[in-house]
């Protein structure tokens, strides 16, 4: 395919950027910190860029202490004549995180980038600088995007286990030399404390990296940040995350298994009775905000997280948010449902920016999958989670509004649009075809699957026949609670090329071993 060349990117990554990527981490970990000894800033969390189109992006960093944060860009590693930006003042009210939006950027370059913490008392006493890179966007067609998603970050008690190479789809990943990362969830496992050790099947033991904030459920603020915080001691991760830039949506576990608004806790659970899901939520949102570079959110922990990211005129991707404005778990057999899953104003949003886009792609990063059954059992209730509910008939609540979107994509002949998701702790492909439905008015797409990153793998999710899905690859385990060390972590790669515009969507495993192909054209409604 067309793709951009990579000036200077392969000798940063030897260079500085590795040594500023492994970094320990001696106060997460328990160590003195020597270079702490000089008073002078330390960002031993790495940096990562996030959002970036075709002249903007946006940079984040954590320091160990008060610091002013200092971004430097340039078009070279050696960084001469850079150009400065300011940003903020990082505090104990962010946590000492901060991000930095920048702007006016070329597009389609490589960016090298270098963050300096400053010394709010005397700006010239600063710490050793931590450096990344990016591309930005392409201005024009000829020139592909590739990109990689996945979901689902040490889950079911599952995290960082060094014997094996921590979070080792992260390397994989970026051996793809992808564009961006689309993250669809499931960031952290707030639910989920982490052991030291987890028996594995056959009498071995996986060993976990452990903290405080994760021996237990998150309930404060600062139990949610030490959840985002936890994923950042890993190596791998914060390699990827100085060479590959983040869209990032949300999902259920950053705030508890399966919730919604409104609901409020019962006895017999980790959280004391009586808690409202809505201050836990509000919780993790900020800590999302403050460890994420969102540019709905950042710096407004109120924010909307669903997005448009437009990376030139291949490509748009449509970040939505399936968690903060759905209703209530339940049966989901109603037969009206003005709330769904979306709530009305991001439905009406996502229909309209659709109409508007002129991207050769749409994709819709979808935090949970269409057509795949996921219960949520209450108290006997067959309650359910996503949108549908196993009822292969006509739409009825969730669904509803899935045939409004996909009634309006027909009828104003929107091209190009594919849907991506994780959630489900395995990989595979789905083609919905109105042929096979019992609705019938839509035009056929792809949904394609992937996850996890780093946590237990499931078996393969029943299908619900409404919107007709054919699932043609599928690769999951028969057991449940599957552990990294076994296999079955998958993330899926998007390649657009810009000759042709065609669209190849590859599901890998954690290795990088390719399990699945379809390529795609360009300029249909549906495929």
């Amino acid at each position: 395919m067309s793709h951009r060349p990579l000036p200077g990117r392969r000798s940063v990554l030897r260079g500085s950027l590795v040594a500023s990527a492994a970094l320990a981490l001696p106060t997460a970990l328990g160590s003195a910190p020597a270079f702490a000894l000089s008073g002078r800033p330390r960002a031993d969390w790495g940096v990562q860029a996030g959002d970036v189109t075709s002249d903007s992006g946006l940079v984040w960093v954590r320091s160990d202490r008060p610091a002013r944060m200092i971004v430097e860009t340039s078009a070279t590693e050696s960084f001469r004549n850079p150009r400065r930006w300011h940003g903020p003042l990082l505090g104990a009210d962010s946590d000492f995180t901060g991000t930095t939006r920048l702007h006016g950027l070329p597009a389609g370059e490589q960016i090298h980038y270098r963050v300096l913490l400053a010394d709010p008392d005397d700006p010239r006493r600063t710490g050793e600088p931590v450096a990344g890179t990016f591309r930005t966007a392409p201005a024009k067609r000829r020139h592909g995007v590739r990109f990689v998603w996945s979901g689902d970050l040490a889950g079911q008690g599952w995290g960082i286990n060094e014997s094996i190479g921590g979070y080792r789809i992260f390397d994989a990943m970026a051996k793809t030399d992808p564009d961006f990362f689309l993250c669809s969830g499931d960031n952290i496992y707030a639910d989920g404390p982490i052991s030291a050790t987890a028996a594995l099947p056959g009498g071995g033991v996986y060993r976990n990296v452990t903290t405080e904030e994760k021996s237990h459920a998150a309930i404060t603020l600062d139990d949610y940040r030490g959840n985002f915080r936890y994923n950042l001691l890993d190596a791998a991760l914060r390699r990827f995350n100085a060479q590959v830039p983040n869209i990032i949506q949300w999902d259920d576990h950053e705030v508890r298994n399966n919730w919604y608004p409104g609901e409020v806790i019962g006895a017999g659970t980790p959280y004391p009775a009586g808690t409202r899901l809505d201050d836990l939520a509000l919780r993790s949102r900020r800590a999302f905000s403050e460890y994420f570079p969102v540019s709905t959110i950042s710096g407004r922990p109120d924010g909307r997280i669903y997005r448009v990211v437009s990376h030139g005129p291949l490509l748009d991707v449509f970040v939505l948010d399936m968690r903060t404005y759905r209703n209530a778990n339940s049966p989901d057999d109603q037969t009206t449902d003005p709330v769904g899953i979306l709530g009305r104003e991001q439905l009406e949003w996502l229909k309209r920016e659709l109409a508007r886009s002129r991207a050769v792609w749409k994709v819709i990063a979808n935090d949970m999958p269409l057509g795949l059954v996921v219960p949520d059992p209450v108290e006997g209730k067959p309650n359910f989670e996503a949108v549908s509910q196993g009822d292969p008939g006509a739409p009825l609540g969730r669904e509803l509004q899935i045939a409004e979107l996909l009634r309006f994509i027909k009828h104003r002949r929107i091209t190009g649009t594919v849907w991506l998701t994780a959630d489900v702790h395995h990989t595979s492909a789905q083609h919905y075809d109105p042929s096979r439905a019992a609705f019938k008015d839509f035009e056929p797409f792809w949904e394609f699957v992937s996850g996890p990153l780093n946590a237990g793998a499931f078996p393969a999710s029943a299908l619900d026949g409404t919107f007709g899905p054919d699932r043609v690859f599928v690769k999951a385990p028969t057991a449940s609670n599957v552990s990294p060390a076994e296999g079955y972590q998958f993330f899926g790669e998007a390649d657009i090329d810009g000759d042709s515009g065609e669209l190849t969507v590859r599901l890998r495993e954690y290795d990088g071993t390719v399990l699945f192909t379809r390529t795609l054209q360009p300029g249909r409604v549906g495929q």
